[in-house]
């Protein structure tokens, strides 16, 4: 839990002041949008050998190795004043990113597999896990949007600060990555191995994902559920800003909203083993959430022409029963995808469906702003809405996991476990 709430923190803590320490910094709006770019280039491109990497050498050096790069690219990105140190920086942004995609998740599968046999039930602490990475971004984004009031000019540039933090933030998880998740024991590989292994390992996974029923159809949700958040990113800063009157109280009423829908996540997370328990399983409960999340974009869909405190009001609530929903499919798709795969190859699957993810993000932007664009946001959040409720029928007689891990239990557990 302390490992989820770290992982996450800094980025909370970057999403109101960001963008606005690039402007301050001189770079123009073009020059922004290329460095973002360059940042989901590498995480995108990073995304399955990194993963392959964690199956072959170990969680925690991964993870430690994502801690690392976190805590150069933010402490760069504090100080940086020319775009190509920013370039830089979000390169090592990126490469942390991809580093991070799994390997926790991974890590306390492996570990509870160890301690209760393959038959545990997974929900429970990924739930928290969940819940806690949803607490550190509503935490970190509050922070991150006072943390510049609080600072004196004279000290350092007040936009910088939050930046600062979230690197003294990664290093923490450094050190907890280091002392507290005690990798299960495993044979020493060389380099020569390691580099053999890993492209093996990604095609493995990459085989896995594709011919298993299940894992396509979980691989499928969660394009679908990219395309969902894409939408919401894209178009909700604008609405709300919209909606405000001005750009500046707009980012402001964004930062509470975007708070209040971390908040709504985590209770989704904490939510999914009771949801999943009154559906009659996961993929009941993966409908729910499913058809919760298309109905908050629809709702948004339908009082786009609402202004004033009307429209602020039914804007930011269903924002947050968005979230809620979306984070009970999340959490739940992520339980089926662990309990479909062995050991060998968890985090490259893990990674495949973060790869999944984003590449629904980038449809989601190629399309979606277009058709905003042309038609208005509210049929950009019909279409989203449209194939976020298609995506329920994804889990609809869900075939049953057929690869879930062997881990040996051990023949008895002592009283202190």
């Amino acid at each position: 839990m302390l490992v989820c709430f770290l992982t996450w923190l800094p980025l909370g803590l970057m999403i109101p002041s960001g963008v606005l320490l690039m402007t301050e910094r001189g770079l123009g709006l073009a020059q922004i949008g290329l460095a973002v770019t360059v940042f989901s280039i590498v995480t995108v491109c990073l995304e399955l050998p990194t993963g392959g990497l964690a199956d072959v050498v170990g969680r925690r050096v991964v993870l430690a190795a994502s801690a690392a790069f976190l805590v150069a690219a933010l402490a760069l990105m504090s100080v940086s004043t020319t775009f190509w140190m920013f370039l830089v920086s979000e390169v090592l942004k990126g490469v942390a990113r991809a580093l991070s995609s799994g390997p926790a998740a991974s890590w306390y599968v492996d570990t509870l597999h160890r301690i209760e046999g393959p038959g545990a039930d997974l929900k429970p602490g990924l739930a928290r896990g969940g819940a806690m990475e949803s607490v550190a971004l509503c935490a970190g984004v509050l922070a991150g949007g006072g943390l510049p009031l609080l600072t004196p000019p004279e000290l350092m540039f007040p936009l910088a600060t939050p930046t600062l933090v979230g690197a003294v933030a990664a290093a923490v998880l450094l050190v907890v990555v280091l002392l507290a998740l005690p990798e299960p024991p495993h044979a020493r590989r060389s380099l020569a191995g390691v580099l053999r292994d890993v492209p093996a390992t990604v095609a493995s996974g990459l085989r896995l994902a594709a011919g298993g029923a299940a894992l396509r159809r979980l691989m499928l949700a969660s394009a679908s559920s990219g395309v969902l958040l894409m939408s919401i990113e894209l178009l909700t800063p604008g609405r709300l800003a919209e909606l405000a009157g001005t750009a500046e109280l707009g980012s402001m009423a964004y930062a509470v909203v975007a708070a209040f829908g971390f908040a709504g996540s985590a209770a989704g997370s904490a939510l999914a083993p009771r949801v999943a328990r009154l559906a009659g399983g996961s993929a009941g409960g993966a409908i729910v959430g499913c058809v919760v999340a298309a109905m908050s974009v629809g709702a948004l869909a339908a009082t786009a022409g609402l202004g004033g405190a009307a429209g602020l009001v039914t804007a930011g609530a269903s924002y947050v029963v968005l979230f809620i929903g979306g984070s009970v499919t999340g959490l739940l798709c992520l339980e089926m995808t662990h309990n479909a795969v062995t050991a060998a190859e968890r985090t490259t699957v893990s990674s495949t469906s973060s790869l999944c993810l984003q590449s629904g993000g980038v449809l989601g932007t190629l399309t979606l702003g277009a058709l905003a664009a042309q038609a208005g946001v509210a049929a950009s959040w019909a279409v989203a809405a449209t194939v976020m409720l298609a995506s329920a029928l994804l889990f609809v007689r869900m075939p049953a996991a057929t690869g879930s891990s062997r881990v040996p239990a051990p023949l008895a557990r002592s009283g202190s476990d």
